[in-house]
């Protein structure tokens, strides 16, 4: 069954992108970042496309996500979940060989728990907070944390895989918790292979970080954002990348009103003249923000129009002017610009937020439909 409303994803971009980002990161693997449904594009279609665009390891955030991955049948590939939190079923993990981030002590315990009663193996990464304050252990409980896992690696029933932090502010090129961050990451991983520690990959680097800082790719990067085409870094250009993602939606109803005319919710527009508006059937329910409401673009026969009056839960109007378009004519609300559409970015731009916002909060109901050559295999899982 059509939808009124579509996001388009070209997984040839995502391939494309990903191949663009490993040859901008020489002698470090790729981890491709594929949580929150690969950024709003579908788990295991860009999980996919990421791999065949040279990936060598897949990251998720959360346990539920890795496990998709391999229920799908994404295999023979390490996956790395970012959060860990208690109580979750860390047998499940083990048993699907999915890595896990151990930032405290209580993950280790509890992760060596679950694995000792699967009687295998869990594989970690220890997680060092370097200065954003957010997960891992910061450099006073570094060595504790380190010695529980080394002698859970002892033990049997924890491997050390890598060693992992996240950067705060790379997207800001010159901003000094850069290097300070780098210089922490630096520390903490000397620490740990003083202890004993062989991890097989050191990693640092977000999308920003992969694009500009050499000095932060050790054995593997993160890309997350610019493996979907968006700018990690909008002040420096896109760096050759290529947005995957289309929103559409066919006009349901086209309409003249008279001059004077309140339109949508509370009549936070009124037309000016005569005029013709459009019924464009996608709404906050959707994941177009209601605050674009007279703020953002999108285009529609041929021309740039903002929407008119408040972005309602299933449908915005949008004012045409003397112009009009034919019910179920297709409106462009985003995509790569190809054809004088606003892009994510323009769309982050307008309302003081992240490309990253616009593209994940597209909702469930706007069916994913995949282009490319990758295509016939993908299943919006």
């Amino acid at each position: 069954m059509r939808s009124p409303a579509q996001a388009r994803i070209d997984l040839d971009a995502i391939s494309g992108n990903t191949a663009l980002l490993r040859e901008r990161a020489p002698g470090a693997e790729v981890m491709s970042m594929i949580k929150a449904e690969a950024y709003g594009h579908g788990l295991v279609p860009a999980a996919r496309a990421a791999l065949a665009g040279g990936a060598t390891w897949l990251g998720v955030a959360k346990l539920v996500e890795g496990l998709r991955l391999r229920e799908a049948g994404v295999t023979g590939v390490p996956v790395l979940v970012g959060l860990s939190v208690p109580g979750e079923d860390y047998g499940q993990a083990v048993a699907a060989n999915v890595d896990l981030s151990v930032g405290a002590l209580w993950a280790v315990e509890e992760i060596s728990a679950a694995a000792r009663a699967a009687g295998g193996t869990a594989r970690v990464h220890l997680k060092a907070d370097t200065g954003m304050s957010r997960g891992g252990a910061g450099p006073d409980g570094w060595p504790a944390l380190v010695d529980a896992a080394l002698a859970a690696e002892a033990e049997g029933v924890l491997r050390i895989v890598g060693i992992m932090s996240h950067f705060a502010c790379a997207d800001e090129p010159g901003h000094p918790s850069v290097a300070r961050q780098l210089a922490a990451f630096t520390d903490m991983v000397e620490h740990a292979e003083k202890a004993g520690a062989r991890p097989e990959v050191r990693h640092l680097s977000n999308s920003a970080a992969t694009l500009t800082l050499p000095e932060a790719r050790f054995d593997l990067v993160r890309p997350g954002i610019a493996t979907y085409g968006l700018t990690p870094i909008p002040a420096l250009g896109d760096f050759g990348l290529r947005p995957a993602m289309t929103l559409t939606a066919d006009a349901s109803l086209v309409k003249r009103v008279p001059a004077g005319s309140g339109v949508s919710y509370g009549h936070t527009y009124l037309t000016e003249r005569d005029t013709n508006l459009a019924v464009v059937p996608a709404g906050y329910g959707d994941g177009v923000p209601r605050h674009g409401s007279n703020v953002l673009e999108v285009l529609a026969g041929g021309a740039r129009r903002r929407i008119a009056g408040r972005v309602c839960m299933d449908q915005f109007v949008i004012d045409l002017g003397d112009d009009t378009i034919p019910e179920g004519d297709e409106v462009v609300l985003f995509g790569p610009g190809d054809r004088g559409e606003p892009t994510a970015q323009e769309w982050a731009d307008a309302l003081g937020t992240i490309s990253y916002e616009i593209v994940t909060r597209i909702g469930s109901r706007v069916p994913r439909v995949y282009t490319g050559r990758l295509a016939g295999e993908a299943r919006d899982g």
